[in-house]
């Protein structure tokens, strides 16, 4: 049986950590703009789409 790289893991976790807190370094350095894939923004319509119409008053 191969023994577990830890060293590999930890490396692996630290990445993750490093890139999470960019990501939020950058969402906090910018607020008003949407960082792309944020769930709580609506996404643009996609090419090809029916262009949505605006109620007349």
């Amino acid at each position: 049986m191969a023994k577990p790289n830890y060293g590999f893991e930890k490396r692996q976790r630290e990445l993750a950590k490093k890139r999470k807190k960019e990501e939020k370094a950058l969402k906090k350095a910018s607020p008003g703009d949407p960082v792309q894939g944020d769930p709580g923004q609506p996404m643009p319509p996609a090419e090809g789409a029916a262009p949505q119409q605006q109620p007349q008053d």
